[in-house]
């Protein structure tokens, strides 16, 4: 990946479809230069997927949680029931599998009310076998970027 794949991608997380021509122009290549470019990136996953970001609250999704669970085993059947389990739920929408103090796995999940989660909780409760569950209701969201950072990349090149 060089600074003009960087620019691209840029480019294309603000706005997945900026219209090619357009893209080429910013980026100050040809067309044809920056669909093979694009063409690349998509071929070795750096570009995933393209997606269109909905407002959460307009779809009345109003509650955002974050759940916190600890397990006792971490057996290699246990994650995969859990990662079957999770990926039945589109409530649950980023889980993680964390180091340190306080839990093993995060979930944000996505809800229409209060009500919803404890139902969506207790689903998993009679489903996955754990140590502990701790349950976080957010307040407000300060900031929620779909955008990964690319300066590390901009800057190296450019030295």
């Amino acid at each position: 990946m060089d600074i003009i794949d960087a620019r691209i991608l840029k480019h294309l997380q603000k706005k997945a479809d900026t219209p090619l021509a357009e893209l080429a122009l910013k980026v100050k290549i040809s067309k044809t230069a920056c669909w093979n470019r694009i063409r690349r990136l998509e071929e070795s996953s750096t570009i995933i997927s393209r997606q269109t970001i909905l407002n959460r609250v307009a779809i009345k999704l109003p509650i955002v949680v974050f759940l916190s669970i600890t397990v006792r085993r971490h057996s290699s059947e246990w994650v995969d029931r859990f990662i079957a389990l999770i990926d039945y739920y589109d409530e649950i929408t980023e889980v993680y599998r964390l180091t340190g103090e306080g839990a093993d796995y995060q979930l944000k999940i996505n809800c229409t009310s209060i009500e919803a989660y404890d139902k969506l909780q207790q689903e998993l409760i009679s489903k996955i076998e754990f140590n502990t569950m701790a349950t976080r209701v957010s307040l407000q969201e300060i900031k929620q970027s779909f955008s990964l950072p690319l300066d590390h990349i901009l800057e190296a090149d450019a030295v």
